[in-house]
C-alpha cells in the first residue's frame, strides 16, 4: 500500500475553463523527473484517488500538477474548488519509468504528447539533467483549441535555456493557427509534415521517440512507427526506440 503524507494547497492556476495546475508543498521522497505520484481526497470515509504526473523539477519546493477538470467527475472538480491553505493527501513515494535513465543513447529525442500528458516532459526539461547526451530535443504539444496550450513562457524560457538544441511544435486539432500543425499526430507523422516542420526524420537509426497522452494516440502512433520505421518497444529486457506511458 501507499504511503501517504499530508499536502497543503500553495495556489490554483487556472488555464481555462477546464485546465488547471494544482500547485501544493508536500513532505514527500525525492523523485524522478517524469514519475507521477497519487493524490486524494476523503469524502466521508472512502478515499478517491488519482495518478497526476509532476510538472515540476525534483529540486524545486513546490510540487505542480497539471489537470483536466472532468464535468461530474469524482475528485478534479473538488481538487479546482481548493482554496490556499486547504490540504489533501499525496503519496509520500513517486512511481513511474518515463523518466531518462531509461532512454538509450541516440542523437535525437521526441517527446509527443497530447493535452496535460505535457506534464513530465516540462518536468525533465526544466531539471535538465541528463540531457546534454542528446543533440536535438523535439516538444511536440497537441491540443485541441489554441487556447488549451497552457504554459506558453515556461516553454519560452526553456528553448532559450536550451539555446537552439529544443525545438517545440504545436499541433491543434480542431482550429487552424498560423504556427501550429494542424490535424492528428498518427497522421502528422505518416504524411511526413511533422518532421518536415521541424527539419529532423524519426528513424530506428538516430531517434528515440516518448509518448505520453491519449491512449488511442499512443496505440496508433506506437503501431505506426513500428510498421512504417522499423523501430521497437523500449523495455527492460531489450532497448527500443520507442518508449510510451498512457496518461489518463
Amino acid at each position: 500500500m501507499s504511503d501517504w503524507v499530508d499536502a497543503k494547497v500553495y495556489e490554483i492556476k487556472n488555464w481555462t475553463d477546464i485546465l488547471f495546475s494544482l500547485r501544493v508543498e508536500a513532505p514527500i521522497c525525492s523523485f524522478v523527473a517524469g514519475q507521477f505520484a497519487k493524490i486524494a481526497l476523503n469524502f466521508n470515509g472512502k478515499r478517491i484517488q488519482r495518478a497526476y504526473s509532476y510538472v515540476n523539477a525534483p529540486n524545486d519546493k513546490i510540487l505542480e500538477f497539471y489537470l483536466t477538470m472532468v464535468s461530474g467527475g469524482k475528485l478534479s472538480p473538488y481538487l479546482r474548488s481548493l482554496q490556499p491553505g486547504k490540504k489533501l493527501l499525496i503519496t509520500k513515494k513517486a512511481s513511474g519509468f518515463f523518466v531518462l535513465s531509461s532512454i538509450p543513447q541516440c542523437e535525437t529525442l521526441w517527446m509527443i504528447s497530447t493535452g496535460t500528458a505535457i506534464g513530465p516532459y516540462l518536468s525533465i526539461l526544466q531539471y535538465g539533467k541528463g540531457l546534454e547526451r542528446f543533440q536535438n530535443i523535439i516538444l511536440v504539444h497537441a491540443v485541441r483549441y489554441f487556447a488549451d496550450l497552457s504554459f506558453t513562457n515556461l516553454i519560452n524560457s526553456l528553448q532559450k535555456k536550451y539555446n537552439g538544441k529544443l525545438q517545440v511544435k504545436t499541433i491543434v486539432s480542431r482550429e487552424k493557427i498560423f504556427g501550429s500543425l494542424h490535424g492528428r499526430i498518427p497522421d502528422l507523422i505518416s504524411n511526413g509534415e511533422l518532421e518536415k516542420s521541424i527539419g529532423l526524420n524519426i528513424n530506428c537509426k538516430n531517434s528515440h521517440v516518448m509518448l505520453c497522452g491519449n491512449p488511442a494516440m499512443v496505440y496508433e502512433t506506437k503501431n505506426l512507427l513500428k510498421d512504417t520505421r522499423g523501430m521497437e518497444l523500449n523495455l527492460k529486457e531489450k532497448c527500443g526506440h520507442i518508449t510510451s506511458e498512457n496518461y489518463w
